[in-house]
């Protein structure tokens, strides 16, 4: 015999099924998509209102990361500032130093040396190829493909151990400085010990690539990457998944992309040639032979495509920084001690030298008064600094544009009309890091 439990479902009497039917109706509820959900990046609070699986009204709550980066730069002096950029948008550390230093450069009317420039513009572009392997296999990821963010984390790897060799540290280098770069290119990368998990077979394998200098690994490195590209887009390209969870979602017209303050990929995606590394070149960039892939719909697919040539395009600049950097060496930062150190050896050989860098470590330097704007073709979009300087040895005010903040508040746009499932392919296509935006 069955004993209804609480749980069983009631048939209605006959009476009252209408009333029952009426009830059962779909209703609008709120919903709060992360920041526990794991496509929200851990910061990202998103109250979306819904018609059943469908859409209403998106509304992204932002301030989680707030760390005061802008205000906490006003109080210091203008070079213990540049490690606050690092970790800004944390995974494309180097350009968003970069903002700063040219930005601190112009307002000092001083140019780094033409190696240097170079040096930027090599590191500029491995840090975009570092971006996009994150942005790819994190979007992999969300979207459930698990073996792209496997083989993108192994090149990233790689690229990892350059900024650590450049300058003593994984992610937050404050390799950039005023007048150029903090040293030279290391003549040899460090290599793998053998030990209980890896054998010297093994160690001589991965040390085959580290025997030379930084720029023979950076160079083999190039050479072998095109074809890491190609695995990647036979994984995902023609993928049916993945073309059915981006193809004709999060579509943003031109007009709208320009009317938005779009930059990068998400301007770009939209058929909008703009890059200013092309548009309003600055450091090297203008001596450099590359192309900046444009998108037709304006879809998540096309802003992929994008994001997959431009890793292409990073590959070529890189090389041809290779191979100007081997036929010219030189100096790295500019000789002007009232801006960058004395060497070790100046310093305690001169007492002038000694005075230079005691003054520029406990005071800092001072800047012209005036006010500038520096911006940098991020892997994001457009980068940028305001800095304000009153002749003190601190920013008066500094102002940071993230490419991120308007691609995030275009959110409620984009994904009107779609279902919850798109939300993840939404955030994935923005690329977005909380750094940079809550600041």
């Amino acid at each position: 015999m069955h004993v209804r439990g609480r749980f069983d479902p009631v048939e209605p009497p006959a009476e009252g099924r209408e009333k029952f039917t009426h009830m059962s109706e779909i209703r609008n509820y709120t919903l709060n998509f992360g920041p526990q959900h794991p496509a929200a990046h851990g910061v990202l609070r998103l109250v979306l209102e819904m018609d059943g699986e469908t859409i209403q009204k998106a509304d992204p709550h932002i301030g989680l990361l707030h760390r005061g980066t802008e205000k906490l730069a006003e109080s210091k002096p203008f070079n213990q500032s540049i490690g606050y950029m690092d970790r800004l948008d944390y995974v494309s550390m180097m350009c968003n130093e970069h903002a700063y230093v040219l930005a601190i450069e112009k307002l000092l009317g001083i140019a780094p040396p033409e190696r240097a420039q170079y040096i930027r513009v090599m590191f500029d572009e491995i840090t975009r190829v570092l971006n996009h392997l994150m942005w790819l296999g994190s979007h992999g990821l969300d979207i459930g493909a698990m073996t792209v963010f496997l083989m993108c984390f192994k090149e990233r790897e790689e690229l990892m151990d350059l900024y650590e060799a450049v300058s003593g540290t994984r992610m937050h280098a404050t390799y950039y400085r005023p007048g150029g770069v903090y040293r030279d290119l290391p003549g040899s990368m460090p290599k793998y010990q053998a030990s209980k998990w890896r054998s010297q077979k093994d160690v001589d394998r991965l040390n085959e690539a580290r025997s030379g200098t930084m720029l023979d690994f950076i160079k083999a490195f190039t050479d072998r990457f095109p074809a890491n590209i190609d695995d990647y887009e036979t994984l995902l390209t023609d993928n049916r998944i993945w073309k059915q969870r981006l193809v004709g979602v999060g579509v943003v017209s031109p007009e709208r992309a320009k009317a938005l303050g779009f930059t990068g990929a998400m301007l770009r995606g939209s058929g909008i040639e703009w890059d200013l590394r092309k548009k309003q070149p600055y450091e090297v960039y203008d001596l450099l032979d590359f192309d900046i892939p444009v998108g037709v719909n304006g879809d998540c697919y096309d802003r992929y495509l994008v994001r997959v040539e431009e890793m292409r395009q990073s590959n070529r600049i890189i090389k041809q920084c290779i191979e100007w950097l081997r036929k010219n060496p030189g100096p790295v930062i500019t000789a002007n001690h009232k801006v960058a150190p004395p060497s070790r050896v100046e310093m305690k050989e001169s007492m002038e030298e000694l005075i230079h860098h005691f003054k520029l470590f406990s005071e800092g330097m001072h800047v012209p008064p005036g006010e500038v704007y520096a911006a940098v073709e991020h892997p994001k979009g457009e980068f940028g600094i305001f800095l304000m300087s009153d002749g003190a040895n601190k920013p008066w005010r500094l102002k940071i544009r993230a490419p991120g903040f308007p691609h995030l508040a275009a959110m409620d746009e984009i994904a009107r009309g779609h279902m919850i499932a798109d939300v993840v392919a939404i955030i994935g296509t923005m690329d977005i890091v909380f750094g940079e935006i809550d600041r």
